[in-house]
């Protein structure tokens, strides 16, 4: 008999399905992106050149689209989707 056989399943209370941002913050040298659900996604700036370089005032002009799946900064024409935040999108590949 197999001792995993009895093994108990964990199970959680929430359990997250899709990750839509509700606001955007910066820190020294991090973005962090709030979740609807509760969590919270820091993003080193160096990751994104065009964020990085940007103005503290052009980093805040942001615009969350699509019910919170990419975010936008119409000043200095950058677009990331929150998908490929969490999933740790590489953006030299894009």
């Amino acid at each position: 008999m197999s001792i995993l056989a009895n093994k108990p399943k964990l199970s959680r209370v929430y359990v997250p399905t899709t990750a839509l941002a509700k606001s955007v913050e910066f820190t020294d040298g991090v973005m962090h992106v709030f979740l609807t659900d509760g969590r919270t996604l820091g993003v080193p700036l160096l990751w994104i050149p065009s964020l990085s370089s940007a103005t503290p005032e052009q980093r805040a002009n942001i615009e969350i689209g699509g019910g919170g799946i990419s975010l936008h900064w119409p000043e200095i024409d950058e677009d990331l989707s929150v998908a490929n935040l969490m999933a740790g999108g590489d953006w030299r590949s894009a």
